[in-house]
């Protein structure tokens, strides 16, 4: 049974890239997984992705390019204020400017860097690098 559709969206394409393929499926689809692969694209980390309506709750079709070397879900979905993103970036990722945390805002699904230019919180979704 699928306890959490975002951990296991991010293992699978983890376990693509380990295994250096060109393409992952990623189910059942959603629209924060569809929102978290649009920042995870605009960050050059995946190519293009597709949504695949299979009548059985949807999928999507990513490419990779071999930019990842870790993401993973953050487990509870921590909230985070503006000024806290530094301590997190700090706790996930491995150096200062390397990779991205996504988060869960008012304004939509957006990274780190976009979260401290616009002065927003929110909630810890995943991380990349």
């Amino acid at each position: 049974m699928l306890m959490d559709p975002i951990a296991d969206a991010m293992t699978r394409i983890k376990q693509a890239e380990d295994a250096r393929k060109k393409e992952v499926t990623l189910r059942p689809a959603s629209k924060l997984l569809g929102n978290i692969l649009s920042v995870m694209q605009k960050r050059g980390y995946i190519g293009e992705y597709e949504y695949i309506d299979d009548g059985k709750g949807g999928m999507y079709k990513v490419k990779l390019l071999g930019r990842i070397n870790d993401c993973k879900a953050v487990k509870p979905r921590h909230p985070i204020k503006m000024m806290e993103i530094e301590n997190w970036e700090k706790r996930f990722l491995p150096a200062a400017g390397i990779g991205i945390l996504i988060l869960s805002t008012p304004v939509g699904v957006i990274d780190n860097e976009d979260a401290k230019k616009r002065k927003i919180g929110g909630r810890l979704i995943a991380y990349v690098y």
